[in-house]
């Protein structure tokens, strides 16, 4: 004889109410957190018809005049003039395709209406919970199995590391240093020509410095001296902005803090998305069937010297 137990009926979202009973209807799903749309700007051009997404860097040779190191200095007569010269490379990524099918059947439907849980948008919402999550890991650490990193793992970038933990009893002055360290070593590898505009670091930081005071007799926290008291600020001219990335606890060296430094402009560093789309609703039987799909790509740096790691140890 086939039973259905009662795990099976919860599931289902069918419950035995009391008379006396008061029922919260509130669809209260898992307690998750994503922040990559705050964090990454999206690459805009791509489609679902891309399988991949790529962009070119371009390196410039340019001799001097009669000195081949200095200026282009050239005479009223001069036949013989230097000209220049332009190597470009393409970096081309995969445009990975996601998916993900929900479906319910027609007793279903009407049992989920006749409770006011609506069955379809309950699976619904569990879908974009699961594709924003999808999205978050591939824009802060990318892809194990497919060798994709993240904002926070670029193979190209080697972290400087933090002179000590960060702790309770740290000087300010020693973790202003750091963050200086750590944008100084951006603005150095670009030439001077870009200094950071962001930084975000693991929670366990972030709390640190929203909570600790810069003395004893000061009324601010170090989260805001550091802000307007770094390179950034002098060179920007406007404060640094500091946000945590909960991917980042943990993921330095040797099981250290990871702090980032970048700026948040599609022109230095940008994540290519091709938001979800989906088929027609699909009558199977007594069954209704949708699928999902998009397209994730993996973080692109056109400008990666623009970007800095710090490893701050655990204290």
């Amino acid at each position: 004889m086939f039973t259905i137990d009662k795990a099976t009926k919860d599931a289902a979202g069918a419950f035995l109410v009391g008379e006396l009973e008061r029922l919260d209807q509130t669809l209260n799903l898992p307690l998750v957190s994503y922040k990559w749309s705050r964090d990454m700007p999206l690459r805009s051009d791509v489609s679902i018809a891309d399988e991949l997404s790529s962009f070119t860097n371009t390196d410039l040779a340019a001799a001097g005049g009669v000195n081949p190191n200095g200026k282009n200095w050239i005479g009223k007569d001069s036949t013989a003039l230097p000209t220049t010269n332009l190597l470009i490379e393409r970096t081309a990524q995969p445009l990975l395709l996601w998916g993900m099918e929900i479906g319910w059947t027609l007793p279903e439907l009407a049992s989920a209406q006749q409770l006011g849980r609506p069955v379809d948008a309950q699976k619904y919402d569990a879908m974009q919970l699961k594709w924003n999550m999808d999205v978050d890991e591939q824009v802060y650490i990318g892809d194990a199995d497919f060798g994709v990193t993240g904002l926070l793992n670029l193979s190209q970038i080697t972290p400087v590391a933090a002179a000590a933990a960060w702790t309770a009893t740290t000087d300010p002055d020693v973790i202003v240093q750091d963050i200086n360290l750590l944008l100084s070593s951006a603005w150095l590898s670009s030439g001077y020509a870009m200094c950071p505009r962001k930084v975000g670091m693991a929670p366990e930081l972030f709390g640190l410095l929203s909570s600790k005071k810069v003395s004893s007799a000061g009324n601010i926290s170090v989260l805001e001296y550091v802000k307007i008291n770094c390179i950034a600020f002098q060179e920007n001219g406007e404060p640094l902005e500091i946000v945590s990335m909960k991917w980042a606890s943990k993921r330095g060296s040797a099981g250290a803090h990871r702090v980032v430094a970048y700026t948040q402009d599609e022109k230095y560093i940008r994540f290519p998305l091709v938001p979800l789309l989906n088929t027609q609703l699909e009558y199977r039987g007594i069954f209704q069937l949708t699928t999902y799909y998009g397209r994730v790509g993996q973080v692109e740096t056109p400008y990666g010297n623009t970007i800095a790691y710090l490893d701050v140890p655990v204290a």
